[in-house]
């Protein structure tokens, strides 16, 4: 059973004590940021800085010009004065006997997304959500891949954590989030997060045009407190798993024999950054469940998980959050493994938690 901790680069790039530190919490694997979002993020720990804030999404490992033919990720704002700064913290974490994930976020960009508008979600509107790449676009699907192989062609590591493999959706932080007081439901939110590009209509053929209207339907209904017609979506849902699919199975094409783990949720409906897929329809290395909040709830949802699939199951569990008390109850529901967030953002009371629950889980 594999024990590991999430790290940003920025906690390990210029503080030689950083290394030590995480392997002392027990951990075996570091899911280190290759490719992320924009952050803004403490560093409790490092000696010369406190606050890193990462003001666009980025590729922290080496950019090699020749590689990239259409959509290419920026390099980061922080740290300039380092090209490598995954491989960098890569090195140290190795020469601390850990092992490393590359954890990679493949189709959140705002800053690539507003650069290429036409290749970004848009909804039954027609409106964009500049933070969402659409991998309907096969320039979309290509930088995705491209990301993977470059990770897989420069670093020996020895796992991918693929983090928003799919579609991202209404519900994710935009600025100043202004969109509470509307008191959308979960089926509300859900149709927002549906995908009408013009690739997506597309692959769905002549029944867009109907859906996108049934879509417009149901929100402008609830919102105006009138009874919501219910919508289906399945060609649409189809479409996605197809295209979640294919992206998991190049993935694991160009991996090798490095391990390919899913951050997902077994709910078809979902978007964001844990994509929604039936589990039975793909086949990585292992799914990484989110397990936060109310532990029991956690459980069942692994559990239910386990009963549908015989793919292994990662518990992804964070320490940041005041309900998490251990892990016993993940375990025993069917968890193989745990990740665990973050050693790089905890304060010690928290780093003191993970200590304890991986000392406890490993005895």
């Amino acid at each position: 059973m594999s024990h590991g901790v999430f790290a940003y680069t920025w906690d390990l790039v210029g503080d030689p004590e950083a290394a030590a530190r995480i392997a002392g919490l027990g951990a075996d694997t570091v899911t280190l940021q290759a490719a992320y979002h924009s952050v803004r993020g403490v560093t409790p720990w490092h000696p010369a800085h406190r606050v890193v804030h990462a003001e666009y999404a980025a590729a922290y490992f080496r950019l090699r010009d020749d590689r990239w033919t259409g959509l290419r990720p920026l390099a980061p704002s922080w740290g300039v004065d380092n090209p490598d700064r995954f491989g960098t913290a890569a090195a140290a974490l190795t020469a601390a006997g850990l092992s490393v994930e590359a954890w990679l976020v493949l189709t959140h960009s705002s800053a690539l997304g507003a650069a290429h508008p036409e290749l970004t979600v848009r909804n039954a509107y027609g409106e964009r959500y500049p933070y969402a790449l659409c991998p309907s676009h096969q320039a979309v699907r290509d930088y995705a891949l491209t990301l993977v192989s470059e990770i897989c062609a420069q670093y020996d590591v020895g796992a991918l954590m693929l983090e928003a493999c799919g579609w991202l959706g209404f519900d994710h932080g935009s600025h100043h989030e202004k969109t509470e007081g509307a008191e959308l439901s979960v089926t509300a939110r859900r149709l927002l997060s549906l995908c009408f590009c013009e690739a997506c209509r597309t692959a769905l053929g002549p029944d867009a045009d109907r859906l996108a209207r049934e879509v417009r339907t149901a929100v402008d209904a609830e919102l105006q407190g009138l009874p919501a017609p219910r919508v289906e979506a399945p060609a649409l849902l189809d479409h996605r798993a197809t295209v979640i699919g294919e992206l998991v199975r190049e993935s694991k094409s160009l991996a090798g024999d490095r391990q390919v783990l899913l951050m997902a949720t077994d709910d078809p409906w979902v978007t964001g950054p844990d994509v929604g897929i039936d589990f039975s329809t793909v086949a990585p290395d292992a799914f990484v469940l989110k397990c936060w909040g109310d532990p029991a709830a956690a459980a069942r949802q692994l559990k239910a998980a386990a009963a549908r699939t015989t793919v292994p199951l990662i518990a992804n569990v964070t320490a940041l959050d005041t309900q998490w008390d251990g892990i016993t109850e993940l375990l025993e529901a069917g968890a193989g493994g745990v990740r665990y967030y973050h050693a790089g953002l905890a304060s010690k009371a928290r780093l003191d938690r993970i200590r304890t629950a991986i000392a406890e889980a490993t005895r």
